[in-house]
């Protein structure tokens, strides 16, 4: 039996348990994640691919509709609302479903089968996995928007990154694998244990240093240099 993996997003926990108690009883779903905070759902789904996504609409933040959007390959969409009149919009919005709490377990089960279906009509007909040309990341309290290619350079520090772009940097909580697994490999390339940089951003290499436009200069690891010069086209 295929499994669908799920996530949840509501700021209400008893919306939350509820819908998290239905997805348990059924067999082929599998809950991965589930948030009281549309923020860190965003950021959640930015990093992980996930089947289906059960959301609420009104949230604090960014709501349901406003998450939707911000998601460059957004999961099967089932909205999970008190309010009848978001009907339109949500379907407006790419949903599958949309269910007005307080939810009934036959209903849902009718809500999962049709994005079961559409899981599965949707990995039948998609094309190999294309990169985001942009995230947003939690930086100082607020949502960031980064669009990829204007990243200079990415630096590991403990838990978070610094990311660097022209006139501007920020830091977030993330690991650099994670940034690296969404990152064009023709783009960007990690030159060491703690920096990812863009090869258009870089100025000279000399040695074993290289340095980018902004002036920042990053050593090389040696067992990177011959792969590096490959990417840049240098013999």
């Amino acid at each position: 039996m295929d499994k669908f993996t799920c996530i949840v997003a509501d700021d209400e926990p008893l919306g939350r348990e509820v819908i998290e108690t239905f997805i348990k009883e059924i067999p082929f779903l599998t809950l991965v994640a589930s948030f009281g905070d549309s923020v860190e759902a965003l950021l959640y789904l930015q990093n992980h691919q996930v089947d289906i996504m059960f959301s609420d609409i009104q949230m604090p933040k960014i709501n349901g509709m406003e998450l939707v959007h911000a998601l460059v390959n957004p999961p099967v969409i089932i909205f999970v609302t008190a309010h009848r009149d978001f009907a339109l919009d949500s379907f407006d919005a790419g949903a599958t479903d949309y269910l007005v709490k307080p939810v009934r377990f036959d209903r849902f089960l009718k809500a999962v089968n049709r994005a079961k279906e559409r899981v599965l009509t949707s990995k039948a007909t998609t094309s190999p996995e294309t990169k985001p040309d942009r995230i947003f990341i939690k930086s100082e309290g607020r949502l960031v928007k980064i669009v990829l290619n204007e990243i200079l350079y990415i630096e590991a520090q403990g838990d978070y990154l610094k990311i660097v772009i022209p006139e501007n940097s920020y830091t977030t909580q993330a690991t650099l694998k994670s940034m690296d697994e969404i990152l064009d490999k023709q783009l960007f390339f990690r030159v060491q244990r703690s920096f990812i940089l863009n090869i258009e951003a870089v100025k000279t290499v000399s040695g074993n240093m290289i340095e980018l436009t902004n002036g920042k200069s990053i050593a090389i690891a040696l067992n990177k240099k011959e792969e590096f010069f490959k990417l840049l086209g240098i013999k």
